[in-house]
């Protein structure tokens, strides 16, 4: 036998080993490629092995109140600091924590400007400026044991939506997403509203991100105001069949590249074009607002049909819902009141409480209330302390409102001090609330991982969060 020429050995380059090998890399990416593919619908993309979880929500709907609404003045009455008012916060509260913009001055204690009252058979105390919200209290369960670790916005949101503040990271609409697939492939599966506030804070994009997962599973964020996707029609002069032909050229073409070399996000932009042909058409019958009853708008308190406010962008995530949305998140800006709390904070209440109270009542009556998850809150609350004539930043106490699926209705779970400064009795962490989502959708977390740079990434982080079952009937 002769030995290989030495021509013959130089030839066999790594790009031609690789290519031309039986096994070798093709192998280790199957994993990769059967995780990127479309999810059919009704499909999951959940680990496997173990007892499956009963899922009892199909669906979430994140009313995201961006800013930090006080806990104070909303869900969490606290007659001992209202009685404190205009006096020296106790140090023994305060020394040595973590403040935002209040670190090194002096605190004086600030009451709630708001009156609290009891509705509903349970008879849980809700502020003054939330009537509508008291109007179905019994649909209601307040968390007032909240707590996080980011003090500033943008990292308080990205800890909320991801579970970590490194950039990169899926937020938890992607995770949702990815395990679970979509139910309507004319539609994106994760859809952001942003709501026009007269107070807009900052949101970034990557709250939404699809991080390391493949991009297919990002939100994708809709115009609160006109058509909620820019050129979802096509050009004078381009037809229905000329679109799709073009669409299965660009697709035939990306589909050859694929065959050659795994890419997560070929494939993604592959589906994506599909995607978006179908929106061509679903999207504008999805935006016809107003056609809606008439009694329906009054519900939300819709002035205007499509006219960007809080209470629009409601109604149109019901017509996502019953359209098969998997995940839906509303964002309303007006929240963050350092200064000017008493003029800002009941201008804010007013643009959300009826929209929300209608928003529940509407998924009730129509029966998606019951198999829907709803969080309602900011990234966190507000001091006990006065800032000026507002309340700054607060991590260590704030309140979720929560309904839907299997939350227990009429309750007040967990507790702060009687200062509202720290959560003391059944405290639930951020990883503790999606721990409790995705256990309601069917998932464990614990086993619920994706691979990414040699670790096993999950939603809830490394420590072990607790499912709060204290709140699920």
């Amino acid at each position: 036998m002769q030995p290989f020429s030495p021509e013959h050995i130089l030839s066999i380059k790594r790009r031609s080993f690789l290519k031309r090998s039986f096994a070798g890399l093709g192998s280790l990416a199957l994993g990769d490629l059967l995780r990127a593919a479309e999810l059919p619908a009704g499909a999951s993309n959940v680990y496997s092995g173990g007892p499956p979880l009963i899922p009892l929500v199909k669906r979430i709907v994140h009313l995201c109140m961006a800013g930090g609404p006080s806990h104070l003045e909303s869900f969490d009455p606290k007659p001992v600091l209202d009685q404190l008012n205009g006096k020296e916060m106790p140090a023994s509260f305060t020394q040595g924590q973590q403040l935002a913009q209040l670190q090194g001055s002096k605190l004086i204690a600030r009451g709630s400007f708001t009156k609290f009252k009891k509705y509903g058979q349970s008879g849980l105390e809700i502020s003054d400026l939330f009537p509508h919200m008291g109007g179905i209290a019994d649909d209601l369960c307040v968390i007032r044991s909240m707590k996080t670790e980011q003090i500033n916005h943008d990292p308080a949101h990205a800890f909320m939506n991801s579970g970590s503040i490194v950039k990169g990271r899926p937020s938890m609409g992607a995770w949702v997403l990815y395990g679970l697939g979509s139910v309507n492939q004319d539609l994106p599966g994760y859809v952001v509203l942003m709501s026009k506030t007269s107070q807009d804070q900052p949101v970034s994009s990557r709250q939404w991100s699809s991080g390391f997962l493949p991009g297919k599973y990002q939100g994708v964020q809709f115009q609160s105001k006109g058509d909620a996707v820019h050129y979802v029609g096509n050009p004078d002069g381009i037809c229905q069949s000329t679109q799709r032909q073009v669409v299965e050229e660009i697709n035939r073409l990306n589909g050859m590249t694929l065959t050659e070399r795994h890419d997560a996000e070929l494939a993604t932009r592959i589906s994506q074009y599909e995607l978006a042909f179908r929106m061509q058409s679903s999207v504008p019958e999805l935006g016809e607002m107003s056609k809606e009853p008439r009694h329906v708008l009054d519900l939300y308190g819709i002035k205007q049909p499509g006219d960007g406010s809080f209470a629009s962008n409601c109604l149109l995530a019901r017509r996502l819902l019953e359209r098969g949305t998997r995940f839906v998140q509303l964002y309303h800006r007006g929240w963050d009141q350092h200064g000017n709390i008493e003029g800002e904070m009941p201008k804010a209440a007013r643009d959300v409480d009826q929209a929300t109270a209608g928003f529940i009542q509407d998924l009730k009556q129509r029966g998606l209330l019951e198999d829907t998850l709803i969080i309602w809150g900011g990234e966190f609350g507000r001091t006990p302390m006065g800032q000026g004539t507002g309340r700054d930043h607060h991590i260590n106490a704030f309140s979720l409102v929560l309904a839907g699926g299997p939350i227990r209705g009429g309750l007040a779970y967990g507790s702060s001090d009687e200062l509202g400064y720290n959560a003391v009795d059944n405290v639930v962490t951020v990883h503790d609330l999606h721990a409790t989502m995705l256990n309601v959708l069917g998932i464990d977390d614990t086993r619920f991982t994706y691979k990414y740079q040699g670790l096993d990434f999950k939603l809830t982080g490394v420590e072990p969060a607790k499912i709060v079952k204290g709140i699920l009937v």
